[in-house]
């Protein structure tokens, strides 16, 4: 109790409490700086230095539903309401990469790496080198849209390393991002861009390992409010709500049909054993998808630019057939032209038309534009699309070796067929891509040439000097005029077509010789477009990298199920906003210990509302025998007056509360408190497990709850009303508490921290 002559001392140093513009719904602490990264209610992301200093702000223009960290700090997930989930620099807040893994909200992120790896890289053996940059140059970037400024295309800035410092740092430990969305599904991708794996909470066959008959049970009307995975990876913790019904329901009494919160244990240890042969078909995929975007774009680009030149030069050139037939003859331009070329007199339309409408300035336009064009396809192709293509094939070359690797890469779905197949088709494209430059090289030629002609022919009718002009050749204005002037054969190979490409028979058949040589056994490519040809070779890495995505899926199953409190019946999958916090802390016996906390809701139908329960040990709950479970729970009793708003686990076993003011009046005013309770160091209860699944375990413990009371605990009083979110810090040992008047109060928890408030 405290006395005039002994002054309580405030457990907690306020450090700062500044005005923020709009109210914050999310909030969390980079895990390894002095940065603070914050979700308005408007959906705009804001950066923060501990000292309040903002660093960056970004909007979306969707709205955000979820938020966290990579673990080395250096980007940031964010989960949005249309199920897209995207990644951004720290530095600047660029977007990284932006993934379509989910079709609903994600309300869950947790971005995990391999807590086991030793740092010391000399006794690493887990790192996987990448033997691509012995023999190529650095990986080219996503060409720019003509007319776009840096940054539209969404994918990453020409001015900047960010994306490829992103990818060659992950790699350095191996790490998992797991997404959770509304309907009940969950997706795992590594290091954040490469997906591989998913599972529905719906379709989980849920088993009971304490029933005298085993038997197992399914979720309904199942929405996921959290997921963590361990630090080793083999753990997947999933708090959600539900109901839970027998598997084979025979009758409406095998239906328990009791709605509540439960905690789901997942094996995911597939991460943890396969985690060498994970990262290294990873590292290969992720690095081909980013290359397959260059080639996408290089296409994309090259497409719109000779569309525009062919445009311009079409726009300009059918003129001439329309004074053709004003002036009532029966020819086409070509023959005109050809007249021309072999020394007839000038018939009037084309003088007309070479004198008058197009005339110098208008050749000379016409061949900027389109010459212009060829050369800017051919420096994306020699800067972009080629250099792709070849990676490509070097990455799948890569990957065709470990396929054939069957004790190791087979078990985690890398087919050696489906590779083989994969591996061919980025060959295909690579001979299409330098087919695509001769051609384009070629017609490039023939343009220029007929442009100088055309120059030569006006100043000839116009009786000025030519001497200055560049030569031409006429046999190449012969197979222009033939063959080019109103065709276009760069054009089918910039765009889906479902025409073949005529190819000589003779040719045809030198390519399926060549099979029993080691060439491609697809002697059909000849015919086909580089667009199609990519559209094949993309269809064949979808097909090749389904596979261990399909196969890590199924080998993540549901351990177990622990029933928490039961809620009010709901007829449909409604997402039960409780705070809760999951964490895993060292243990010396199993290596990591779960720390599961919630509140229990007021609106609960169990008679221990206004609770917050705490567990530990689920995760090794099955590892004992039934009689000396691991699984340990308390419930703390908030104290009378107050409400639980937020609470977070801390490090060291600790647990951090916000509390309000229980108080009729609005809920911006009254005030709140903040404490730190030391939850290893509370009375757990051992909880024997129950053969019937729908049984709340909590509701066991309602007789040894503990009240906690603000006299005898690290309480801080705060004159405001606080709402959520509560961002702790563990490893700055800091909190961020949003007031309701829309205020933040930064405090420093641990007393001896020293370097607390150091900005990076």
């Amino acid at each position: 109790m405290e006395t005039d002559e002994t002054p309580r001392v405030l457990p907690f140093q306020l450090q700062f409490d500044k005005p923020v513009a709009s109210q914050i719904k999310f909030a969390e602490w980079n895990p390894e700086k002095d940065l603070l990264a914050m979700v308005t209610e408007d959906s705009k992301i804001l950066l923060h230095r501990f000292n309040w200093q903002r660093l960056w702000t970004i909007f979306p223009g969707r709205c955000i539903t979820s938020l966290c960290w990579r673990p080395d700090g250096k980007a940031i997930a964010v989960g949005l309401e249309d199920g897209t989930i995207s990644l951004h620099d720290v530095e600047n807040g660029k977007l990284l990469r932006s993934l379509k893994s989910h079709t609903v909200a994600v309300v869950s992120l947790n971005w995990e790496e391999d807590g086991q790896v030793i740092k010391d890289d000399s006794v690493n053996n887990s790192t996987y080198e990448d033997r691509t940059s012995r023999f190529f140059p650095p990986a080219p970037r996503v060409p720019r849209m003509p007319g776009l400024a840096p940054g539209d295309t969404g994918f990453m800035d020409d001015s900047e390393d960010s994306f490829r410092e992103l990818s060659n740092s992950s790699y350095q430990r191996f790490n998992i991002l797991c997404s959770g969305d509304r309907d009940g599904s969950i997706c795992f991708s590594i290091f954040g861009i490469f997906p591989i794996g998913k599972i529905n909470i719906h379709n989980l066959s849920i088993p009971t390992h304490f029933a005298t008959e085993p038997t197992t049970y399914r979720l309904s009307h199942a929405s996921i409010s959290k997921v963590a995975l361990s630090k080793d990876l083999c753990h997947l913790i999933v708090m959600c709500s539900g109901e839970l019904n027998h598997d084979e329901v025979e009758s409406a009494e095998k239906q328990l049909g009791t709605h509540g919160f439960h905690c789901l244990l997942l094996d995911t240890s597939i991460f943890w054993k396969r985690k060498n042969e994970l990262h290294q078909v990873a590292q290969q995929a992720s690095n081909i998808e980013d290359l397959i975007e260059v080639i996408r774009t290089s296409l994309s680009v090259m497409s719109k630019q000779w569309k525009d030149a062919m445009h311009t030069f079409r726009e300009k050139f059918d003129s001439l057939s329309r004074l053709i037939i004003d002036h009532g003859l029966d020819s086409s331009p070509q023959e005109e032209f050809l007249s021309l070329l072999g020394g007839a007199r000038t018939s009037p339309p084309v003088h007309q038309f070479l004198v008058n409408s197009l005339g110098e300035l208008g050749v000379k336009r016409v061949s900027k534009v389109v010459c212009g064009a060829g050369k800017e396809l051919q420096h994306v192709v020699l800067d972009h699309l080629q250099p792709a293509a070849e990676i490509i094939c070097f990455r799948m070359g890569e990957l065709r070796g470990l396929s054939r690797w069957r004790t190791r890469f087979q078990g985690i779905g890398l087919d050696e067929t489906l590779i083989n197949n994969a591996t061919e088709k980025s060959g295909i494209l690579l001979a299409q891509v330098e087919r695509f430059m001769r051609v384009l090289s070629s017609v490039v030629q023939q343009f220029s040439n007929f442009f100088n002609w055309l120059l030569k022919c006006i100043k000839l009718l116009m009786q000025e000097p030519s001497d200055q002009l560049l030569p031409y050749n006429s046999e190449l204005v012969v197979i222009f005029l033939k063959f080019l002037y109103d065709q276009d054969p760069v054009k089918p190979f910039l765009e889906l077509s479902e025409v073949d490409i005529e190819t000589e028979m003779e040719t045809v058949q030198r390519v399926k010789e060549l099979v029993h040589f080691g060439g491609f056994s697809d002697c059909e490519y000849l015919r086909r477009t580089l667009a199609e040809e990519f559209k094949q070779m993309e269809s064949s890495f979808k097909e090749a990298f389904l596979m261990p995505f399909t196969t890590i899926s199924r080998k993540m199953l549901c351990k177990d199920v622990l029933a928490l409190f039961a809620l009010p019946s709901s007829p449909a999958s409604v997402s039960v906003t409780v705070p809760m916090s999951v964490t895993y802390y060292k243990d010396a016996s199993t290596g990591f210990i779960d720390y599961i906390s919630f509140q229990i809701p007021g609106d609960s139908s169990s008679n221990i509302a206004n609770c917050i329960g705490i567990s530990r040990g689920f995760m090794h709950s099955l590892s004992n025998r039934i009689d000396e479970s691991s699984l340990e729970a308390i419930l703390l009793s908030v104290p009378d007056g107050y409400h639980c708003v937020d609470l977070s686990l801390y490090k060291d076993g600790q647990i951090v509360l916000l509390l309000n003011e229980t108080t009729d009046a609005s809920e911006s005013s009254g005030e709140s408190c903040m404490m730190i309770v030391q939850a290893n160091e509370l009375p757990f209860v051992s909880i024997s497990r129950s053969s019937c699944v729908n049984t709340w375990n909590l509701d066991r413990l309602k007789d040894s709850v503990v009240h906690l009371q603000l006299e005898n605990e690290k309480v801080r009083n705060i004159p405001h009303s606080v709402v959520v979110p509560l961002a702790v810090s563990a490893s700055r040992g800091v909190a961020c508490v949003f007031a309701a008047r829309k205020r933040a109060l930064v405090y420093i928890l641990d007393e001896d921290e020293d370097d607390a408030s150091d900005t990076e």
